[in-house]
């Protein structure tokens, strides 16, 4: 990347096409690129992402300037392309920015830019019951990079990922875990032990069998990734299920849109409550972001509060939730395995639903720990890594 466009961010931008010409209007400044497009830019874009040190703070590379700073009728006096093939704009009052074209070309805002960036986005790959399922080594992980990376891309991408070898010393979950980032800590300690006990907090401390669902559905935000590590596994049954919430959600999307549109619109109240803690969260089952894709499931259904919705919603609501656990006992739709000792599982707990058969505590052990990581620093560390 040029130096004067450097400080913009920390990431470099490849030269996909060269700038060929300028041209200025009335109130933008339109390119062209060295393979057709036209790209507008207007006055105060560009002024607003001048990447010069007196706009963006060398070492952060945080932005200082405040658009409300700058004149709202700011005009360029002079835009051509420099030496450098960077795009070079004097501006009334005397200040210069230049804009490399590698950046400039990530951050066109014409049509056909704007299809190219949605395009390269990643995107989930939705599975079902045959799903080929993505295993990694512990060592692995823990000294190569490389490796680390794909596996971080398919618990991005799939949302599901099994790690094997893990030492089975209690705690050492700490250490893969954090090889993405912190530990998110919840009421359940940092990391949480998954024991059958008497005076158990969450059915998961049990002995019975939990349908499929969503971790801590119950707070505002809930646990991005969630780690479940078996340390002994000696009791009958306990096997681990699950289903791609994602790809259950298209297909509602795909089979009945009532029932899909009804649970992403109409809220549902989860609570969680011990003697110590009362947590509560009204939010839809399925989220959307702001493209109307998928982008989050919510649900437990022991941990659901009585429906609220209106007299004439009531119906339609119960229609929908019953299509959607219903959806997640068919066939086409689950995994199922048992997690032996020193196997892992790293799976996308706001996508992924899990569950578990019962077991009998009376044939043998069984101890699981478990934490969480937010979603966010997952996709962090991904793009640090690919830097």
């Amino acid at each position: 990347m040029n130096t004067a466009a450097a400080f913009a961010d920390f990431r470099t931008y490849p030269l996909i096409s060269a700038l060929t010409a300028v041209h200025t209007l009335a109130d933008r400044i339109q390119v062209t690129w060295a393979d057709g497009r036209l790209s507008p830019f207007h006055f105060q874009w560009l002024r607003d992402n001048c990447p010069c040190p007196l706009c963006v703070y060398t070492v952060t590379r945080e932005q200082v300037l405040e658009i409300v700073d700058v004149d709202q009728d700011l005009l360029p006096c002079e835009a051509h392309i420099d030496a450098e093939g960077c795009l070079s704009v004097a501006w009334q009052g005397g200040h210069l920015s230049r804009f490399d074209p590698g950046w400039l070309r990530a951050h066109a805002y014409d049509d056909e830019s704007r299809a190219e960036r949605r395009a390269g986005k990643p995107k989930a790959r939705l599975w079902r019951s045959d799903l080929q399922l993505p295993v990694f080594d512990y060592s692995a992980l823990m000294s190569d990079n490389h490796t680390l990376l794909q596996w971080l891309l398919a618990v991005r991408d799939i949302g599901l990922t099994q790690v094997r070898d893990v030492p089975t010393e209690p705690g050492s979950l700490k250490l893969i875990a954090q090889r993405i980032s912190f530990i998110r800590e919840s009421n359940f300690g940092v990391l949480f032990n998954v024991q059958s006990k008497a005076d158990a907090d969450s059915n998961a401390y049990t002995a019975f069998n939990l349908p499929l669902h969503s971790d801590l559905p119950t707070r505002e935000l809930q646990p991005g990734l969630q780690f479940l590590h078996c340390l002994v596994n000696d009791a009958e049954g306990g096997e681990s299920i699950f289903v791609d919430g994602f790809a259950i959600a298209q297909a509602l999307r795909e089979e009945d849109p009532e029932s899909f549109k009804s649970l992403c619109e109409i809220p549902v109240e989860f609570r969680n409550k011990d003697r110590h803690s009362d947590y509560r969260c009204l939010a839809p089952i399925i989220a959307l972001d702001a493209l109307g894709q998928v982008s989050e499931i919510r649900m437990a259904n022991f941990l659901r509060g009585p429906f609220d919705a209106s007299a004439e919603q009531m119906p339609t609501l119960y229609r929908a939730y019953r299509r959607f656990i219903a959806m997640t006992r068919e066939p086409r739709f689950r995994l199922m395995q048992r997690l032996n000792p020193g196997e892992m599982w790293c799976f996308d707990n706001r996508r992924t639903l899990h569950a578990r058969n019962a077991f009998d505590p009376a044939t043998g052990a069984r101890h699981f720990q478990g934490c969480y990581v937010d979603r966010d620093e997952l996709l962090s560390r991904i793009l640090v890594l690919q830097r």
